[in-house]
């Protein structure tokens, strides 16, 4: 497993190793040891999630309070995307600061997002399916999300892609307009829950 740190602290690449022969093909996108050499600490596991999407959607940018926050290890099983991770934390060094990843059924990295970040993704494919592990279950009161369109933000989303959002993601605030209103997570805060989990 071949494990890069990316661009917003806190966030990483995992490259599993793939063992084709005349059946096919096998391959563990999440391995345990891998990820607590990353992050100092095993990621509890309360809810897993899949998604199927059409060509040109975007879900996100999505986060949720801390605490409790939550953790998203997430990998592409079927199709292709483009996985961006975006610091919403105030204070952090990488604030407003994102990083992008293509997540796809060719090469089956995975992604890790520590509490705090933002989240998502646009489809490259029809049927472009997600799974993630989550480390708290759905708990809608505390969660939030930026508009993906956030000109500021100006995330990476291919040309010639006509973007496809929930009317949630589309009347999401622009990170400035969040910020304002007291939305984001704070940095410091961030770096205690993740001390208080090792």
């Amino acid at each position: 497993m071949k494990v890069r740190e990316l661009a917003v602290r806190d966030a990483y690449e995992f490259t599993p190793q793939q063992f084709p022969d005349h059946r096919g093909l096998f391959v563990a996108p999440f391995q345990e040891p891998a990820l607590i050499e990353a992050i100092g600490h095993p990621m509890r596991l309360a809810q897993t999630n899949h998604s199927i999407s059409r060509r040109g959607t975007i879900r996100g940018v999505h986060f949720a309070d801390i605490p409790p926050g939550q953790a998203k290890y997430v990998y592409c099983p079927s199709g292709a995307l483009l996985d961006v991770i975006v610091d919403l934390r105030v204070g952090s060094p990488t604030f407003g600061q994102w990083d992008a990843v293509r997540l796809d059924a060719v090469e089956f990295r995975a992604v890790y997002v520590a509490e705090g970040l933002g989240h998502a993704f646009v489809a490259l494919e029809d049927g472009t399916a997600m799974s993630y592990l989550c480390s708290t279950g759905y708990h809608p009161a505390g969660e939030h999300g930026i508009t993906p369109l956030d000109p500021e933000l100006a995330l990476p989303w291919p040309a010639g892609l006509e973007p496809i959002l929930s009317e949630k993601d589309t009347a999401a605030p622009t990170l400035a307009e969040a910020r304002a209103a007291g939305l984001l997570p704070d940095y410091e805060a961030c770096r205690a829950h993740y001390a208080s989990l090792r």
